[in-house]
């Protein structure tokens, strides 16, 4: 397999990681200009850490509270059960609260503290969740290289594709594929305001794969679509309802709209199906953040001292401008693509 010459963002161990009584976390807002290493002695780093946005990705997200978790159960008496589990669950609603969109972050840490509670008296709770989670890992890396594999069959050789933030190991996995399979594909990458995932995360991680990539800002995508430029999106989903709708950061409906416009396939790198407790898109809390975070430019102001902002970190894009979605189980379609094939 083609391998990346820096495998940072291709396996979440390359960036967060126990390090003696600490969890070091590979800051992502300083990359690839720089690797900086956050420790985190306790859970309410890791919890300031996810919500600072040193960790993104909503699979990534989810680990890296769940070894907030870790760190939390390494502190308790082990003397008190329920005094312990109380702890525990202290910590996992402080991590429920950081990112409310993604809905990955909330199941796993419920399962482990579930895990625990049914588990005491069998294993010490550290040593479980610690298991659980070495599992979850290795079951993450399988579902992005599976997602990514049944992408690469909706690839043709010659074609441009769109991709928006950091769409994830998946989308990696499938230019891979792609390229091992003499598919020339060509990468637009957009830059992702405010944080720039796009060009500091997706772009440089395609480039190191020797994939010809582009970046444009956010507001050029519709540009690009009308030369003739593009000739799929692929995104990924922070949570898909039952609905059908699809909350992925702000910006991907916009995308959506000008894919269909233009007759554009816009795919879906979902890694898993719809949330089944989220009946329809009007259930998904959007995340809204500082607006400071809008009103600067790493770390400089661009406006005035009397403009304000706002800063709603997710959209929903309505089932209806969704292509397929793409999961470790294949191509599920839900409109027609042209001359896509039906399923994978």
């Amino acid at each position: 397999m083609i391998p990346l010459k820096h495998p940072l963002l291709i396996d979440l161990e390359n960036n967060v990681y126990l390090e003696g009584d600490e969890l070091i976390i590979i800051d992502r807002r300083r990359l690839p200009r720089e690797i900086v290493k956050i420790r985190c002695s306790d859970y309410e780093d890791v919890a300031r850490a996810i919500e600072e946005m040193a960790v993104q990705g909503a699979g990534d997200i989810a680990v890296t509270a769940g070894l907030g978790l870790y760190l939390t159960a390494r502190r308790l008496s082990g003397k008190d059960a329920r005094k312990d589990l109380a702890e525990l669950e202290k910590a996992a609603a402080r991590f429920r609260a950081t990112r409310p969109t993604g809905f990955h972050l909330a199941v796993l840490v419920d399962k482990i503290v579930g895990k625990v509670r049914e588990g005491v008296g069998e294993r010490s709770a550290p040593e479980l969740i610690l298991g659980y989670l070495r599992k979850i890992l290795e079951r993450q890396r399988s579902i992005s290289e599976d997602t990514g594999r049944h992408a690469e069959s909706l690839l043709e050789d010659g074609d441009t594709i769109l991709t928006h933030c950091f769409a994830g190991p998946a989308l990696l996995y499938m230019l891979r594929y792609a390229r091992e399979k003499r598919k020339e594909v060509r990468v637009f990458c957009t830059e992702t305001r405010p944080y720039l995932q796009g060009a500091r995360l997706t772009a440089w991680s395609v480039s190191e794969l020797g994939i010809d990539t582009t970046l444009i800002t956010d507001n050029m995508a519709a540009y690009c679509m009308s030369r003739g430029m593009i000739r799929k999106v692929f995104t990924a989903a922070d949570r898909i309802a039952m609905d059908g709708t699809v909350a992925n950061k702000v910006g991907t409906f916009q995308l959506a709209i000008s894919a269909a416009y233009h007759n554009i396939p816009f795919y879906i790198l979902a890694y898993g199906p719809p949330d089944r407790r989220t009946a329809s898109g009007k259930d998904i809390p959007i995340e809204m953040r500082n607006p400071n975070e809008v009103l600067e430019f790493l770390g400089t102001p661009i406006s005035g001292p009397d403009v304000t902002a706002i800063y709603p970190a997710f959209d929903l894009t309505p089932r209806e401008l969704v292509t397929g979605i793409v999961t470790a189980a294949g191509v599920e379609l839900w409109k027609n693509p042209g001359n896509q094939r039906s399923r994978s």
